[in-house]
């Protein structure tokens, strides 16, 4: 999954304002006890990310 399309889902499900704040505040402890920015800055996989928060924020099938 390209990054682009990652933040276009994340805008989608959280909204374009919230998606931002939600990546930068939001620790979970799926991603090693690390925001989503910080997994990226990692080197986590857009998608294993997304798939992350899909699980934890019960992102509607339809829209995974």
């Amino acid at each position: 999954m390209r990054l682009t399309v990652f933040w276009q889902r994340m805008a989608e499900h959280f909204g374009q304002g919230y998606a931002d704040t939600f990546a930068r505040d939001h620790v979970m402890s799926e991603l090693g006890g690390r925001t989503v920015h910080e997994a990226l800055d990692a080197g986590w996989d857009a998608k294993e990310v997304w798939q992350v928060v899909c699980a934890v924020m019960d992102v509607p099938r339809e829209k995974r």
